[in-house]
């Protein structure tokens, strides 16, 4: 097999490299090792402290990772300097061919756990096999010797991984991680789209049923809801994003917030607004009726789902709201 192929994931973005892994010196190798050992250690800190706040037992597994990375680069740098002298050249990952890109999952919002720990064990799998084959790349008995054991160390860090996991992910700090992870769903994604579709389907029935019933002009009534759906996402967006920027409250990214408001407000505003594309004004207003219904039922059972809230307290909220401002359009556009 092709070393320079050992590492290649299909559909994976790559940095350009310049360097084929086969022609790399035995020098060249070990700094190209002490480069991944420093990196997997820092990411593996990134982690921890990524996670520490919300998610300590996991902070703690990660720890433990870097601290094993810690280790296999102390003996490698041992051996280089043995070898080589002190003096290390800089080869990166991203300088050899064939290498995965590591994405900077640590800046990523809100965080997922589960897409930490699966690309620790990716980095894990690709340390194994990378020593694994620079030891037969390697013709310096020692050097070869170190690499074999880094493998076989790798190999056996997986397995550490999952005992790092079993002694600090026990099933109470799952449930407390997920319990925590749920809650910051609620408060970054839930309560801001649902606050958006709420008000986009209750606030602008009056101004889209007053058009209709005084004008019997489906298309002058669908332009109207689209002003009016558009125009309340908009102003719900800037209201959300501009209400706190998250660091007390941990709602998240304000402007992350008020995009999903201003998309649910529109959304919201939309649903009922569409069936006037329709030109026959009895049969779009049916519609556009049955749509009000679907709409503020989905409400009530968001309420339900993610707020705990009685359903048939959170219908009665939701439709007494809704037929008011539903009535307060047809009295207002019947005048």
């Amino acid at each position: 097999m092709n070393l320079t192929s050992l590492f290649a994931v299909p559909g994976l973005a790559r940095n350009t490299a310049t360097l084929e892994f086969s022609k790399l010196t035995e020098q060249q190798l070990l700094a190209l090792a002490i480069s991944l050992e420093e990196d997997d250690a820092r990411i593996y800190s990134q982690y921890a402290q990524a996670v520490h706040a919300g998610y300590p037992d996991t902070a703690a597994l990660f720890r433990g990772m870097a601290a094993e990375e810690n280790t296999h680069r102390h003996r490698l740098l041992d051996l280089y300097r043995k070898r080589f002298g002190e003096q290390i050249p800089l080869i990166r990952r991203q300088d050899v061919r064939g290498f995965i890109e590591r994405k900077p999952l640590w800046l990523v919002q809100p965080i997922d756990l589960e897409k930490f720990r699966a690309q620790a064990e990716v980095m894990e799998a690709e340390s194994r096999m990378f020593y694994a084959k620079a030891a037969r790349h390697a013709t310096d008995t020692g050097i070869r010797q170190l690499l074999g054991d880094l493998a076989a160390a790798e190999a056996v860090h997986e397995q550490k991984a999952e005992s790092l996991g079993n002694a600090f992910i026990t099933p109470q700090a799952i449930h407390s991680e997920r319990e925590t992870q749920r809650r910051a769903f609620v408060l970054q994604f839930i309560q801001p789209g649902l606050a958006g579709l709420m008000d986009g389907s209750v606030s602008t029935l009056a101004p889209l049923f007053a058009a209709a019933f005084a004008t019997h002009d489906t298309w002058a009534t669908f332009l109207v809801g689209l002003a009016a759906a558009i125009g309340a996402g908009i102003s719900m967006a800037f209201a959300e994003a501009m209400s706190d920027d998250g660091s007390l409250t941990g709602r998240g990214s304000p402007w992350l917030r008020g995009g999903v408001t201003g998309a649910m407000t529109a959304l919201g505003g939309l649903g009922h607004t569409l069936p006037y594309l329709i030109p026959n004004f009895h049969l779009a207003t049916t519609l556009a009726f049955l749509v009000v219904a679907l709409e503020l039922i989905v409400i009530a059972w968001i309420r339900k789902r993610y707020m705990e809230a009685s359903f048939g307290l959170a219908v009665l909220q939701v439709v007494v709201g809704g037929l008011l401002v539903f009535a307060t359009g047809i009295l207002i556009g019947s005048a």
